[in-house]
């Protein structure tokens, strides 16, 4: 069961459920791990909690595009230890 947390007002299990399956219709490549709903007179703000989405960085180094260096030659690695790295702080 997914944990939903209700503010300003009650709203049926069934109506939970319903909103529930909104969420998994319109995000379906996302896994739901929690809502909130908030109660406004006859309107409801929801709001959907989603597991992290795994990211991966790719980069392009040397002309390829790399997630990561593991099946490089010690010469590729060594080229990309001595590349300047740029911050990306502001």
């Amino acid at each position: 069961m997914i944990p939903v947390q209700i503010t300003g007002g009650e709203v049926s299990l069934a109506e939970q459920q319903a909103y529930i399956r909104r969420a998994r219709e319109q995000y379906p490549n996302r896994e739901l791990c929690g809502m909130d709903i908030a109660v406004d007179g006859d309107f409801v703000d929801l709001h959907y909690r989603f597991e992290p989405v795994p990211f991966e960085r790719i980069r392009r180094i040397t002309g390829y595009l790399v997630g990561t260096m593991d099946r490089w030659n010690n010469a590729k690695k060594a080229e990309e230890a001595d590349r300047v790295k740029h911050d990306t702080a502001i």
